[in-house]
């Protein structure tokens, strides 16, 4: 008897065990459509990026309520750095941007701390900060007004544009 009641607890503990651990597992995908792609909450695709100048994107993308600089990111603002110190003359304004999600406010703070990151990384590679100013759209100007994963990645940017 006592024997039955061990065995039952040891294999619905056993099952139980499963069952959390298999809900527990960060499933990481990459997402790929005809024109566009996601990896892991970023977008990675070209049909948004528009060009600063020449083979200079003009926009780095952003995961889910972050202002951190993806190694992609920081690829493209050191581009646009290296142009902008061949171009003494052009100031810039690095546009913040958010996707569709949350209050009004929390967004245009997001937008705000996107654009700023991206302000001081051109800094630190050289561009004067007098030379760049900083505006967040939160989530008033999106570029794909979709209610889905993909939009939002696109919708999660700061953008770098030509003030003169």
């Amino acid at each position: 008897m006592i024997f039955n009641k061990t065995y039952r607890n040891t294999i619905l503990i056993l099952i139980l065990s499963l069952v959390l651990s298999a809900c527990a597992t960060k499933k990481t995908s990459t997402t790929t459509t005809s024109s566009a792609q996601m990896k892991d909450d970023v977008y990675v695709g070209t049909d948004t990026v528009k060009y600063l100048a020449d083979g200079v994107p003009d926009r780095v993308f952003f995961a889910t309520n972050e202002s951190i600089l993806t190694t992609a990111a920081r690829d493209t603002l050191r581009k646009q750095a290296a142009w902008l110190r061949k171009n003494s003359g052009i100031n810039v304004v690095v546009e913040g941007h958010a996707d569709e999600r949350g209050t009004r406010e929390y967004n245009l703070a997001l937008g705000e701390r996107r654009a700023n990151a991206a302000k001081d990384y051109l800094m630190t590679y050289g561009v004067s900060s007098s030379r760049i100013s900083v505006i967040s759209y939160g989530k008033e100007r999106p570029v794909d007004s979709g209610s889905n994963p993909l939009s939002w990645s696109k919708n999660r940017r700061s953008v770098t544009v030509k003030a003169n």
